[in-house]
């Protein structure tokens, strides 16, 4: 319990510090109150194809300085990051333990936000993340690509930008990446235990919503060939979300029937076993600059 108090505390520091520099904070990428977003900056960032740091931006005494206007065409790589809690807890403002390390590499971080449950459905999930990426690239038309990092329900929404359609969005994302961690792709065993209690998910809500079974149905990929699909879990996690997060990278062993998977599908995934972490220090870890998926 001490150490767990400890690593929330340092993941608050963390975020606190993340919050105060390079950042525009509670932009709205829709019109409900927890449609918004954050963005945090790397210290140097291309904008209109010449480079520019934060010093041409001083801020006046007491205050501090102003990142890019969220309508310049910022020409960095996105890095889209969205937090677990079994889709009924966590909070975008307390998520962005994540953004020095990744900022330092000059890569943009944007942590969203999104209704969980109660008040949130998984349909209203699923639309909210949806319409977030197609905000961010509507804002940033000449960004260096877009990728999508979600840990545990996180991952499970991540995971379901790999099947959205984007033409009945207005916009096609310049994806390039997704790194789903330690996520949830079948949604059906959630449906008979404790966790669904505030999700009032049915069976047809979870079938909806199991980026597994939609593998079957999906017809397209993404339009670059070249976007990577990074399925990860630690060493540590429970034997469900290794099976899940391993099932949906490649064809289980001996099944009754072969469902599809990003293998099957023809997909440009890898699936990676990080050493001596669990469910949390997995995601905690992206704090460390040397961490081995920060770098990833």
């Amino acid at each position: 319990q001490a150490m767990l108090t400890a690593t929330c505390l340092f993941l608050e520091t963390a975020t606190k510090r993340a919050r105060a520099t390079r950042s525009l904070l509670n932009v709205p990428y829709g019109d409900g109150e927890g449609e918004k977003l954050d963005i945090y900056f790397p210290d140097r960032v291309s904008e209109g194809g010449r480079m520019c740091g934060w010093s041409g931006r001083r801020a006046q005494p007491g205050t501090r300085p102003q990142p890019p206007h969220p309508l310049s065409l910022t020409a960095s790589p996105f890095c889209v990051f969205l937090h677990g809690g079994y889709w009924q807890s966590g909070s975008k403002d307390t998520s962005a333990f994540t953004v020095n390390p990744v900022t330092a590499e000059g890569v943009a971080v944007v942590v969203v936000g999104y209704d969980i449950a109660p008040k949130g459905t998984l349909d209203q999930m699923v639309d909210q993340v949806t319409r977030s990426v197609v905000f961010i690239q509507k804002q940033y038309p000449h960004n260096r690509g877009i990728y999508v990092c979600g840990h545990s329900a996180g991952a499970h929404l991540a995971a379901m930008m790999l099947l959205a359609s984007w033409t009945e969005r207005g916009a096609t994302p310049n994806l390039k990446g997704f790194f789903l961690v330690s996520g949830i792709y079948d949604l059906e065993p959630i449906v008979f235990t404790s966790q669904n209690i505030p999700l009032l998910m049915t069976l047809e809500d979870a079938r909806r919503n199991s980026p597994q079974l939609l593998l079957e149905a999906a017809l397209v990929q993404p339009v670059d060939p070249a976007c990577r699909v990074l399925v990860i879990v630690g060493q540590y996690d429970s034997p469900e979300f290794f099976r899940q997060s391993r099932e949906f990278y490649q064809v289980p062993p001996a099944p009754r029937f072969w469902p599809e998977t990003l293998c099957r599908g023809g997909w440009n995934a890898s699936f990676e076993e990080l050493q001596d972490v669990d469910h949390f220090e997995i995601i905690w870890k992206l704090t460390q600059k040397d961490y081995v998926l920060t770098q990833v």
